[in-house]
């Protein structure tokens, strides 16, 4: 039989995907000795198949492959290896498949996976959203309750040297000595600094510190509840360096005002 007719015959195929009989196995490796066609022939039917099982899993990356293989090994013993023998391809073929089964299994498992995690996400980011805006909407309330309280006496301070444009109002409970502050008209403080209001007592003059306005970014209202303020005459609000200063320092007094 010429090559040409034998190579066409479809045994080679055949061969490669091990459905022969072990004489016909054995025939086929005799004629793949003697004739180089036919060896090349059977080599390039080899790599269609490789080919076509990688197309399978375009996706799979070298890593994922070496987990996958790792996989195998533990689950069905050594993965069959590509040998000379022609007779090993029936276990090389089988390994092939159970590859691109699991490469499916581990792709479809990683997309849900995925998922899973997107919804996490966004659920997180819902109560992140919410959260805010009962925060915002608590601090809206709380002002307002300041405001509407017909026993605080409204005392305005005006704007100093330092900061002419400045403004704030204190809201004064004298029967309670509660004490909020109004910081809406006082620029946000640098980096490192924090405002700090100050009770007054006008004779002597004796300053004393009932608070920090700490948190002003995030404080939309910008209405801040201080210490207690028995008996105050006035109240100041000074830029102070983070932390607060035991004392006013007067030449960063923003807003001043008398009770």
């Amino acid at each position: 039989m010429e090559n040409t007719t034998y190579i066409e015959s479809g045994i080679l195929e055949l061969y490669v995907y091990g459905l022969l009989s072990e004489e016909e196995n054995l025939e086929v490796s005799r004629m793949a000795k003697k004739h180089g066609e036919i060896n090349d022939e059977i080599l390039s039917i080899e790599r269609a198949i490789v080919n076509l099982s990688t197309s399978f899993s375009p996706f799979l990356s070298a890593e994922n492959f070496k987990k996958i293989r790792e996989k195998l090994e533990l689950k069905h013993g050594k993965v069959v290896t590509l040998k000379s023998n022609r007779t090993s391809y029936i276990g090389w073929a089988a390994a092939v498949l159970l590859l691109i089964g699991f490469a499916y299994q581990y792709n479809e498992h990683s997309q849900r996976r995925s998922e899973i995690v997107n919804a996490q996400n966004e659920n997180t980011q819902l109560q992140e959203s919410l959260v805010s805006s009962e925060i915002k909407a608590k601090q809206t309330e709380d002002a307002l309750a300041v405001v509407r309280d017909v026993n605080n006496t409204v005392i305005s301070l005006g704007g100093q040297a330092v900061s002419p444009t400045s403004y704030a109002k204190v809201y004064y409970n004298k029967n309670t000595a509660v004490v909020y502050v109004d910081a809406a008209g006082l620029p946000e403080p640098p980096q490192g600094h924090v405002y700090q209001v100050w009770a007054l007592k006008l004779n002597p003059l004796t300053p004393t510190s009932i608070g920090l306005l700490e948190d002003f970014k995030s404080q939309q209202q910008r209405i801040f509840a201080v210490e207690r303020a028995n008996g105050a005459e006035g109240f100041g609000i000074t830029l102070e360096p983070a932390g607060g200063s035991k004392s006013p320092t007067m030449e960063q007094l923003y807003a001043l005002g008398k009770v």
